[in-house]
């Protein structure tokens, strides 16, 4: 079956009595690059998911103090990016609800969204897994999802196990490798500030929206202190 999509939320090609993994990919977006997409297929083949969901944050809550792209424009280039792969599917849900988004809040939405035999899977980089139990409703957060660290070469996952232990929350993280892209999004920013090349450093077709929409090009020094 497939269930209706609602609250930005996409329908499933749910199969009846089959459990179907979503991996939850989220961050601003600002703009989207090839370092989020592999770390999203790495995710989807290495736990089996059936499918990643792509959230561009609304009012990211470690954000506040600093500018950030319209969120429509975030969603589009995060629409863009993801066309090619089937397996890909973008989410309006954060950039729709009004205030502050916490990972908690999402987390909840989509599972009482979703039924049962949706399982959910939150992708996120290592360092933030280091984090993780300092994190707004961190206890709820370890009981909605199952973690999927991604690592790079060199990063001691040691460390990142003890922390969580010791913080007494049962939260269940998968660990995988991928390559070492050094992308970021500060850096896409920077250099269209700049006018130099970013080809190469995300999509064609989100490389084509930030010229149409001339995005970056206005920022300042400043806005990356």
């Amino acid at each position: 079956m497939s269930l209706r999509g609602g609250i930005g939320l996409p329908e499933l090609p749910i199969k009846v009595g089959k459990e179907f993994r979503l991996g939850i990919m989220g961050g601003t977006f600002d703009p989207i690059h090839y370092g989020h997409l592999v770390t999203a297929e790495q995710a989807r083949e290495s736990l089996d998911l059936d499918a990643v969901l792509f959230m561009p944050a609304g009012s990211p809550a470690f954000k506040l103090d600093k500018p950030v792209t319209p969120a429509e424009d975030r969603y589009a280039m995060t629409v863009l990016a993801t066309a090619a792969n089937p397996a890909f599917l973008a989410s309006r849900f954060e950039i729709d609800r009004p205030g502050v988004t916490y990972t908690a809040d999402t987390l909840h939405a989509l599972r009482d969204f979703y039924p049962p035999q949706v399982k959910l899977y939150f992708i996120t980089g290592a360092d933030a897994i280091i984090d993780i139990v300092t994190w707004h409703d961190a206890e709820r957060i370890a009981e909605l999802a199952t973690f999927i660290a991604a690592t790079r070469p060199g990063f001691d996952i040691d460390t990142a196990r003890a922390r969580i232990k010791e913080s007494g929350l049962p939260f269940d993280v998968r660990y995988i490798q991928i390559p070492a892209l050094a992308i970021s999004s500060t850096n896409i920013r920077k250099r269209v500030a700049r006018g130099m090349s970013v080809r190469y450093l995300t999509s064609e077709s989100v490389l084509g929206y930030i010229r149409k929409r001339s995005l970056y090009v206005d920022l300042g020094q400043e806005d990356f202190e």
